[in-house]
Parts: C-alpha cells; sequence; structure tokens
C-alpha cells in the first residue's frame, strides 16, 4: 500500500485508474456515485461552469465526463478524492486479495 507522499507523486491519471480499478474490483458503487457528484464540482473548480451545469441537469453528460474523468485540469482537480479513497481502501483490498 503506498502512502499519501507516494500518491501524491502520481499523475492525476494514474491516481483515476488506481482508484477506480479498485473500486470496480471492489463493486464499491458508492465511490463511483461519489465520483459522479463531484465532477461537476471539479468542472467548476476548474473554470468550466458551462459545462458543469450540463452535467447537473443532464446525467447522460455527466456519465460522458466519468469517461474524462482521468484526463487534464478534471483530474487534477478529483486528485484529492482518489487520494483518499486509496489511502482508506487499498490496504484492505491487498490484504483481501492475498497481496497479489
Amino acid at each position: 500500500m503506498a502512502d499519501r507522499t507516494e500518491l501524491a507523486a502520481l499523475s492525476s491519471q494514474e491516481l483515476h485508474d488506481r482508484a477506480t480499478r479498485l473500486a470496480w474490483r471492489r463493486l464499491d458503487v458508492g465511490f463511483l456515485w461519489d465520483l459522479l457528484k463531484a465532477i461537476p464540482e471539479a468542472r467548476a473548480a476548474v473554470g468550466d461552469e458551462e459545462r458543469a451545469e450540463t452535467d447537473i441537469m443532464r446525467p447522460l453528460a455527466l456519465l460522458n465526463d466519468l469517461v474524462d474523468a482521468d484526463r487534464g485540469d478534471l483530474a487534477d482537480a478529483l486528485r484529492p478524492l482518489y487520494v483518499e479513497y486509496l489511502l482508506e481502501h487499498e490496504e484492505s483490498d491487498a490484504e483481501d486479495q492475498g497481496d497479489d
């Protein structure tokens, strides 16, 4: 399991990939839902207010953004979510997987 310093050194795309792979492996719908809910706020935080409003009004647009959540400013804005999720769940998942 990585610590906060090691996770902070990863790119936003690496954090996204690692956190979402872990969530899918754990069938953690709660995290994926939290990620979807965070996307409009993250878009607004990086100055994309128009797209953030679209995400709120049209759930399909939000699902499309889930595909893009590993790129650019959006991925950077979501870094804290990924880091916290990995810190909280990665160790227990490694134990459950037998430290594969």
